[in-house]
């Protein structure tokens, strides 16, 4: 029965939703890197958008001597042009806040199972609070109280995000901090940050470790509601956000395709990020590996 288990999660791993998941994930990642090269246009420049040319429906050949594949937005912009600077802008903001948040969630996790008492109590109050409230909740307030930009809205990710490890981080750190390794660490009189950062944290991490890639998606969701929101990242900046926001006005006029191409790639983008890291956690997991 066992047996039958491990394979069937193995076939699961290697279907075919899967490998497309991958394959489209993958091509998220590299046409975003080369947008500035495949691009059309430059959505950034003014001096490549045609004002005149603004809410023009996909098909139509541009005065720049290109074809608008997919139309052009309420500013003129190409539509294929803002999808692919968009993915720069959603990836950036999702890896790098995930990142950081999983490494501040990490250290102060572990940093309140080795000093106890009052440092575990403040710190998880703090994290028993933020996890009883919505994530999109936190990242509203955070991102009310600083103000919208690419800069700001990754910090208000990382408000939302970091408790989630730092109570992972806590629950491994306490069964990790009375190891003998720990006890001789603490004999021979180290400093406290070389025995957290140098032999705690490294020790406590796995677990959670499994959880950024989810976390990844989670955060494209988060920046992609706070830009359609303009609480995000600003509306003349092409997120992927941002561009669903810029077409949400013309839905009733008929302009579907500003906010339908866009919404399709957000889409696209957030399945494959959840369905690949669901992969990684699994992967990663011990308790799905044959022994």
């Amino acid at each position: 029965m066992k047996a039958q288990i491990v394979s069937a999660l193995k076939r699961r791993r290697h279907g075919p939703v899967l490998t497309a998941s991958k394959l489209l994930l993958a091509s998220y990642i590299l046409v975003a890197i080369a947008a500035p090269l495949i691009a059309p246009q430059n959505p950034y420049d003014p001096l490549q958008i045609y004002g005149w040319e603004a809410s023009s429906p996909p098909g139509t050949r541009g005065s720049g001597g290109y074809l608008y594949l997919l139309g052009t937005d309420g500013l003129g912009r190409d539509i294929v042009s803002t999808i692919l600077y968009g993915l720069r802008i959603s990836l950036v903001v999702s890896i790098v806040s995930s990142a950081l948040a999983a490494l501040i969630g990490l250290t102060a996790g572990v940093s309140a199972a080795y000093f106890g008492k009052w440092v575990d109590i403040a710190i998880m109050r703090l994290v028993d609070l933020q996890l009883s409230l919505p994530t999109i909740l936190i990242a509203l307030i955070a991102i009310v109280t600083l103000g919208p930009g690419i800069d700001r809205i990754i910090l208000a990710l990382i408000i939302a995000q970091w408790a989630t490890y730092a109570r992972i981080a806590r629950g491994v750190a306490l069964s990790e901090a009375n190891k003998p390794y720990m006890d001789a660490a603490r004999l021979m009189r180290l400093p406290t940050s070389r025995i957290i950062f140098r032999h705690l944290l490294p020790n406590s991490i796995a677990p959670a470790v499994t959880l950024i890639p989810i976390e990844v998606g989670h955060a494209v969701a988060l920046e992609a509601t706070l830009s359609f929101l303009g609480l995000g990242v600003p509306i003349d900046k092409p997120s992927l956000g941002s561009a669903v926001a810029n077409g949400f006005q013309y839905l009733l006029t008929g302009q579907y395709w500003i906010s339908l191409f866009p919404g399709l790639a957000l889409f696209g983008l957030i399945a494959s990020i959840n369905l690949v890291g669901e992969d990684v956690r699994r992967s990663l997991d011990p308790r799905n590996h044959s022994r």
